[in-house]
């Protein structure tokens, strides 16, 4: 997949990767149409590392989570 245009397809591909990933409990909360392309460079750079990780602490999970939230529109 390449990520470097801001396309809707890169946005779903990038939030349902994170869902799965992050093992999201409410990930229909996670809709990636809340997502625009506006903010598309810190999506890829928050799924870049995501990925990664292996694990992440629930302060990590925590920030991550916000994070997402931050960047909804």
């Amino acid at each position: 997949m390449n990520l470097t245009e801001p396309t809707t397809e890169n946005i779903h591909f990038i939030i349902d990767a994170l869902k799965d990933k992050l093992r999201m409990v409410n990930a229909d909360a996670m809709k990636s149409d809340s997502f625009d392309e506006s903010n598309y460079e810190d999506l890829v750079d928050l799924y870049h590392m995501v990925m990664k990780r292996n694990a992440f602490s629930p302060s990590e999970m925590q920030a991550i989570v916000a994070e997402l939230g931050s960047l909804r529109k």
